[in-house]
């Protein structure tokens, strides 16, 4: 059998800021907070998050990327309602819009929303 894809990474500077904002976009991450979290989804993919100080306990010359994001994640909801809500929701709870809900040119309803590390997520649903 050949390689199957299974895991997304993402390193990250506050873990429990991490886990508090993809919990609430669904993503079953436990709530007792460690060092290296894994949500394990439906689909088999699994989603981990790792501390600064766990990448760099194995490799001590990483860095950050510089000069825009690490990764790129989009959430897919049932409505267009959702979309808006989720968007209004986070951003009432202190995270940084990055673009308010808009109907997109290829027939989405899609937002962007800013996550603890300033990662740009999508939300979108079809129209």
């Amino acid at each position: 059998m050949g390689a199957q894809f299974k895991v997304i990474g993402i390193v990250v500077r506050d873990m429990a800021a991490s886990v508090g904002f993809y919990q609430k976009l669904g993503l079953p991450f436990p709530s007792e907070i460690d060092d290296h979290m894994t949500a394990e989804l439906p689909s088999g993919i699994s989603i981990m998050l790792d501390t600064v100080e766990v990448i760099h306990s194995f490799d001590p010359t990483w860095t950050a990327p510089m000069g825009g994001q690490a990764i790129g994640l989009g959430f897919h909801f049932d409505t267009p309602a959702e979309v808006d809500a989720t968007f209004e929701s986070l951003v009432s709870e202190g995270y940084k819009g990055a673009k308010a809900p808009w109907n997109a040119f290829w027939g989405q309803r899609y937002a962007q929303i800013k996550d603890p590390d300033g990662n740009v997520i999508d939300l979108f649903s079809e129209i």
